[in-house]
């Protein structure tokens, strides 16, 4: 990657900015971009189409994906994916509505396959990222349970586990931030990184997904990063034209002189049928972010 935090080290999540692999590759070209993240294959919002997890595709596809990128030019920074967005078993997860018997029955039946599985879907997603030449992917904390303390113990020995299998592999897990599990804000971001403490396992940071917590992700947030840990950031519509805008140019500054060396990423997140509209609309905006090439 280029030595400065530049535009050449932006990237963007297909699947947020297009509605086909061709019209993602498109966008990233027209925009001068070097690199993209992937996720799902792209499908805008339509949701009668299916969008295929692109950890979980056969090699042959993989393969293929790889070399249609690399004839626009592009690599893949991140590979995003879902592993351990579930609830612990076990766990007293956090609810927004009460639950009845038989969907608590499913839901706890569906994360314990999922669980039973993890390790199964770890060795799909490295699979994936040797194939794609990429070597960060994304993992979460679990499903956010009533009291995170119950459970830090359990997650940090988790992630352990998952990261010493990554990193025998040449891989490093990133660990995302998100409202919905049991690492959302900056500080537990740090904490759980740091308390696991392996090479296998650095962080994602998301600025917008601390919101709801109250947290004010610049320069607070930002402050407790340990940046040697620092893999990937994302940003969303939201803190870029919308109603949660944060100061990114002073951010990308500080990720600068810290010495960052990932990328950035957008990841549009629009549910109002305007999400192309808003990637475009997006990274006019962001293009003023950066430092001159």
């Amino acid at each position: 990657m280029a030595k400065g935090l530049d535009w050449n080290r932006f990237s963007v999540l297909t699947d947020e900015v297009a509605g086909s692999e061709a019209d993602a590759i498109a966008f990233a070209r027209q925009y001068g971009l070097r690199w993209v993240e992937l996720r799902g294959t792209p499908r805008a919002q339509d949701r009668t189409r299916k969008s295929e997890d692109y950890f979980r595709m056969e090699p042959d596809q993989l393969r293929k994906v790889k070399a249609d990128l690399h004839a626009a030019g592009l690599k893949v920074s991140f590979l995003n994916t879902g592993l351990l967005k579930f609830g612990l078993p076990g766990s007293d997860i956090k609810l927004s509505r009460p639950e009845s018997p038989e969907n608590k029955a499913r839901r706890e039946e569906r994360q314990s396959t999922l669980y039973a599985n993890r390790m199964k879907d770890l060795e799909l997603a490295i699979r994936a990222a040797h194939i794609l030449d990429v070597k960060q992917l994304r993992v979460f904390a679990f499903v956010r349970v009533n009291d995170v303390n119950s459970v830090w113990e359990r997650v940090a020995d988790e992630l352990g586990a998952y990261s010493r299998v990554a990193e025998k592999e040449g891989i490093r897990l990133l660990l995302e931030n998100e409202s919905s599990c049991n690492v959302a804000t900056s500080k537990e971001l740090a904490d759980m990184t740091l308390k696991v403490n392996t090479k296998g396992l650095g962080m994602n940071w998301d600025p917008d997904n601390t919101w709801a917590f109250g947290e004010k992700a610049w320069p607070d947030g930002y402050k407790v990063l340990p940046m040697r840990k620092l893999g990937n950031v994302q940003m969303k519509a939201g803190n870029v034209i919308g109603p949660r805008k944060i100061d990114w140019t002073s951010i990308i500054a500080a990720l600068n002189k810290d010495g960052y060396k990932g990328c950035i990423g957008l990841e549009t997140h629009v549910f109002d049928g305007t999400l192309i509209e808003k990637a475009h609309l997006c990274m006019k905006e962001i293009r003023g972010y950066f430092p001159a090439s």
